[in-house]
């Protein structure tokens, strides 16, 4: 598989790993929008998040905890952050793998275009 993301869990491409179990990893994206921007991903290989199935939604809840844990270690907890997961070439999907972005550490956009 060609898929940077898969790579990364499988430990063939190199990063600092700030969370892991045996569903989820999580690490800074390389080209950040904000001082805070970590990238929660499954281990599982779902291209988007228009193609998870039914079963798949205890595993995106857990991103989600996991993401506020995140939040919490980063120092962005109280004064704010956004998560946020792109689907789709048009909403932004760079990656064909599903993942979370979590993004903070300084005053966001209300506007999400």
């Amino acid at each position: 598989m060609d898929c940077i993301f898969c790579k990364i869990i499988a430990g063939e491409i190199p990063t600092e790993i700030l969370y892991q179990d045996k569903e989820i990893i999580a690490f800074r994206d390389i080209k950040p929008l904000a001082p805070v921007h970590l990238l929660i991903v499954p281990r599982k290989h779902i291209p988007s998040l228009d193609q998870m199935e039914e079963s798949d939604a205890a595993l995106v809840g857990r991103m989600v905890v996991i993401a506020n844990k995140l939040a919490k270690d980063e120092g962005v907890d109280q004064k704010g952050y956004r998560l946020a997961i792109n689907c789709g070439a048009e909403g932004g999907q760079l990656v064909p793998h599903l993942h979370m972005h979590l993004l903070g550490g300084r005053k966001l956009s209300d506007r999400l275009s």
